[in-house]
């Protein structure tokens, strides 16, 4: 044996020898074969290579977001520098780039990161989330982009494309199923003639929920009461008829109406302080959300969760009235409408029940040309886009569980849950056994219309083959009205509002109008035909807020309050670097800016609970941003990006109690590293897989930044692992993978804090576990 070991040793050091050389040499010639496909982006509005975009871009095709999985917009974060999307429901994603966060669902507030579908603007919170199937391109443009994207894009944007008809017929149907029930299906079928061309796609996904809702069953507080559901389960349907008209070669027109209805479960914001019955604190482990037993009445529906639906309609028009002058014309239409009810503390207590009932409609039309000559293109166009949106609250409670759970009767010595479980009701003592009793139910609501006209014209000029400059500007106006109302009984037990002032059946509203210049100025440097600099500086801009709310007077009664939060202003400054190596077979890019902010605009709660916007003053924010992609052989492919952010509020005493204080979900490092691997495995069949990893650094969920009620508001980092294999036909007809998500079960939270944190009851939202499962895809036609 002791001289068969060294043999072995040494044939496999040899092995390995030759399989390195084999390996390099295979490289070599795959770099000579093999190229990064080059993906053209519409992010200055016209078709370019990626490369030649002076601003930082990420965008990823259709085939890309399949290979990996990518079904929901939050999975992007993990394959995105910069990029973080959270998603509680399908009602409340919050959207953040850079650090800064765009998630109110207020009516009165403005967002700060432009969701763009098709060309329009649908960056309303609770109408901007939506699935992600048939997709051709996702584009996600960092810093602001307020010349071409409008006002919404004040750190950046993230646009959809989806699909359009062709002429030769197509079919694909895709379906999958996995645990905690999971089962979904998916497709299109496309086809036409020279002159019209039809699309029909359409996706269905339904789970069931992870975090296991005891309320209603045997052994909980509320045994004879309502079943409700396991929590985060999900119930959605979508479909997307398009049409394209093609009457000449110069004139494309494409109709796309879309429809999205969501049921979820709901989400669980499991209370830190009190306990399920024979439950614990930890946010992955069972619940007791009983919501309220009043809910029918009160929210419209017994059940926690989320009933939304989303319509979309867009017609789009591209002229080319001459070779060098081309006419677009986007006309879009949204409605959302969008009821969640949720159990706010997260407890078996009827103590923070709410729901809210949020609305909107939104169109837009823009008009634009753009001119394009040997040195010189030019774009120019006007604008239009209103939006009427309301956010209804209503609430419901028991009144003598809302005061002890608040500690207003401590001096009774009971506790808000018991460590049974049991919920004290203390309503027969303080009234001495003249209610049993109380409920307390009000309703409260924002209202919000806007009317925003813009004109820009953005002008690229060559220098020489070597230097381009740009410049843009941007005016907007606006005008606004926001308006308020609650619906607020007195209190038996207190003789006035629980919380919030009533307006007595009125409606407060107020009326304002702004306007701005928003410019920008770029610089594309060709080093070389692999390599581009570029330097910009934009301005961007979220827009004031008109708050509208009720105080209470001197002569007790509720009265008009309005005040205005100054339009947010950002300043960024950036330099990057794009480029090429070994023959197109490695693409790379790399970025650094600097943004300067006033009038930092912020979400707080006030000691009702109820969110308002805050000026936070001026805040900074310095990264860096990095990606690359390569080939490394026809048959592997990997891809990695990091961004690192220094995103605070200026530490600063006009700051006020935020200074120095991080953004709220801004991990100063996020990363990630992914491969696509496939090989021949017989005559007829291939083996495809792919794999990626990503890390996120610790997070504030709260601008705080600290405890509430003794309890972290905060996640530590956080790494993830999805993954697939599978086997295919080499003809690309059909495919069987096996895939998994957090891979690891990985546990960690995805917000903490939320409403429950105003009342001083702290809530955290587990993040999904793993899920896993297997899919079947069948390709028909061209």
């Amino acid at each position: 044996m002791k001289t068969i070991k060294p043999s072995i040793f040494t044939v496999s050091k040899l092995s390995l020898l030759v399989a390195v050389v084999m390996g390099t040499h295979a490289y070599a010639q795959e770099q000579r074969n093999n190229q990064i496909e080059q993906i053209t982006v519409t992010a200055q509005k016209r078709d370019q290579s990626i490369q030649d975009v002076p601003v930082s871009i990420s965008a990823y095709d259709g085939a890309f977001l399949e290979r990996l999985g990518v079904a929901e917009l939050d999975t992007l974060s993990e394959i995105t520098p910069g990029l973080v999307i959270q998603e509680q429901s399908p009602n409340n994603p919050g959207f953040v780039i850079r650090g800064i966060t765009s998630d109110s669902g207020s009516s009165q507030a403005a967002p700060r990161v432009s969701i763009y579908y098709n060309g329009a603007d649908v960056s309303r919170s609770r109408g901007s989330y939506f699935e992600l199937f048939d997709i051709e391109r996702v584009e996600v443009v960092k810093g602001p982009q307020a010349t071409l994207f409008g006002t919404a894009a004040s750190v950046g944007a993230l646009s959809v494309i989806t699909r359009k008809p062709q002429e030769e017929f197509a079919a694909q149907l895709k379906g999958n199923l996995g645990n905690y029930s999971a089962e979904g299906l998916n497709g299109f079928v496309t086809g036409g003639n020279s002159q019209v061309q039809g699309r029909l796609a359409f996706s269905y996904r339904q789970r069931d929920g992870f975090i296991r809702n005891i309320a209603g069953e045997a052994g909980s507080q509320t045994s004879d009461g309502f079943d409700q559901e396991d929590m985060h389960g999900i119930d959605r349907t979508s479909f997307r008829p398009s049409l394209r008209f093609t009457p000449n070669d110069d004139v494309i027109v494409d109709l796309v109406y879309t429809y999205e209805k969501n049921d979820d479960t709901g989400t669980s914001f499991k209370n830190g302080l009190y306990a399920p019955t024979g439950g614990n604190t930890s946010p992955f482990s069972f619940v007791e959300m009983s919501g309220s037993p009043e809910s029918e009445d009160v929210f419209g529906r017994q059940d926690l969760g989320v009933e939304r639906t989303v319509e979309d309609l867009n017609l789009t028009v591209n002229w080319d009235i001459t070779s060098a002058l081309t006419f677009t014309s986007i006309t879009a239409g949204r409605r959302f409408d969008s009821l969640e009810v949720f159990d706010a503390d997260g407890t078996q207590a009827w103590f923070l029940e709410f729901a809210e009932d949020a609305n909107g409609d939104q169109f837009s039309q823009e008009f634009r040309l753009i001119h394009q000559s040997d040195k010189l293109t030019t774009i120019a166009g006007v604008s239009y886009f209103t939006e009427d949106g309301s956010q209804a609250v209503p609430f419901s409670t028991e009144e003598s569980i809302f005061l002890n759970c608040l500690g207003a009767l401590s001096d009774l010595g009971q506790p808000c849950v018991a460590s049974d479980g049991s919920v004290p009701v203390l309503t027969p003592i303080l009234t001495q056994g003249a209610f049993d009793l109380l409920p307390y139910s009000f309703e409260f609501e924002n209202y919000g219309d806007t009317d925003a006209y813009s004109a820009f014209v953005d002008v690229t000029y060559a220098l020489n083959d070597a230097l381009e400059l740009t410049t843009g500007l941007r005016y907007v106006r606006e005008d606004k009205s926001s308006g308020y109302r609650s619906d607020a009984p007195a209190s038996v037990l207190t003789g006035s509002e629980l919380f919030t002032v009533s307006t007595n059946g009125e409606i407060f509203r107020a009326q304002a109008d702004y306007d701005d210049w928003l410019p920008r100025f770029n610089m594309l440097y060709v080093i070389n035909e692999q390599i581009n600099m570029y330097a910009t500086i934009s301005k961007g801009r979220r827009s004031d807020v008109l708050s509208v709310t009720s105080v209470r007077g001197e002569d007790g009664l509720g009265k008009k309050s309005v005040s205005e939060i100054p339009a947010e202003i950002i300043w960024n400054y950036e330099t990057g670097i794009k480029g090429q190596a070994f023959n197109k077979s490695v693409n790379y890019n790399a970025s650094v800016f600097y943004q300067d902010y006033s009038n930092f605009q912020v979400t707080l709660l006030d000691d009702d609970g109820v969110a308002y916007a805050a000026d936070a003053g001026s805040a900074t924010n310095l990264g860096v941003e990095a990606e690359v992609r390569a080939l490394l052989g026809a048959d592997f492919e990997v891809f990695a990006n990091f961004a690192y952010l220094d995103a605070t509020i200026d530490d600063d005493s006009t700051n006020g109690n935020l200074a120095g204080n991080r953004f709220r979900l801004q991990p100063e490092w996020t990363a990630s590293i992914g491969m696509f691997y496939s090989t021949e495995l017989a005559q007829d069949y291939n083996l495809t897989s792919s794999l990626v990893y990503s890390y996120r650094s610790d997070v504030f969920f709260e601008p705080a930044n600290a405890p509430i009620s003794g309890l972290d508001i905060s996640e530590d980092a956080v790494s993830l692992v999805s993954a697939r294999i599978g086997i295919a036909g080499t003809d690309e007809k059909w495919s069987v993978s096996l895939f998994a998500s957090n891979l690891l079960d990985k546990e960690y939270l995805v917000d903490a804090g939320n409403t429950g944190g105003g009342f001083g009851n702290p809530t955290f939202v587990a993040g999904p576990p793993r899920f896993y499962g297997v899919e079947f895809m069948m390709n028909f036609g061209d």
